[in-house]
């Protein structure tokens, strides 16, 4: 995401809040907002499609507004989107067709049962082999694109070191344009003054990049 919403590693917007409490929501339409997005998707969306949906937000909009207010005008627009909804019944509150009547409501023990069925796996096969080895010396790419991105504004241009291979996963910014390949997986360790000058000599970051974010140093 080149953008507002990549807000990774930014300055300007003070001190992060260490003393958040530990309930999970801030009140309860959060945990509300929070439990429609886990359970009303369509087969064909995805999760980078969700992201680059959020990310369609005015950049005002989206910093001004609650975190999970954001997930709502996501799922909104997604939902009108894929004709489960029309804008004026998203303005409205109310139906167009005829009332339904609510499916039962699930219990505790169903809900934790399937949970587990709800996960997805990323890993695919390729044909093709790994470009990088562990250890190998890298730098990522540098310039951004349109759409969706997992590659964080920070780290671009930087130099890394592949710290560990996971075998070839979906690339989320074609799974974002609605294509299904997939790309090598590799944990990089980056010297955390190599991105933010001031930081501690000894310290680390290690990010997730897939194949075509990187490319070999020197």
């Amino acid at each position: 995401m080149d953008g507002a919403h990549d807000l990774g590693g930014r300055q300007g917007f003070g001190p992060v809040d260490v003393n958040e409490p530990e309930a999970p929501f801030h009140a309860d339409w959060e945990g509300r907002m929070w439990a429609i997005a886990r359970t009303t998707g369509q087969p064909d969306w995805t999760i980078d499609w969700w992201r680059h949906v959020r990310e369609l937000i005015d950049p005002v909009d989206y910093l001004s507004r609650p975190y999970f207010d954001s997930w709502a005008q996501t799922q909104i627009a997604a939902f009108i989107d894929s004709g489960v909804l029309t804008l004026e019944e998203a303005i409205s509150g109310t139906a167009g067709g005829p009332p339904q009547e609510p499916p039962p409501a699930p219990t505790v023990d169903e809900v934790v049962a399937a949970v587990p069925k709800l996960a997805t796996r990323f890993d695919r096969s390729i044909d093709a082999p790994p470009a990088f080895s562990i250890g190998q010396s890298v730098l990522t790419v540098s310039a951004g694109h349109g759409g969706h991105t997992r590659l964080p504004q920070y780290a671009r241009g930087r130099p890394g070191v592949i710290h560990a291979h996971h075998g070839a996963h979906i690339m989320p910014d074609k799974s974002a344009a609605g294509r299904e390949e997939a790309e090598h997986l590799y944990s990089v360790a980056f010297e955390a003054k190599a991105l933010w000058p001031e930081a501690n000599r000894r310290d680390k970051v290690f990010l997730d990049l897939w194949e075509s974010y990187l490319e070999p140093a020197g």
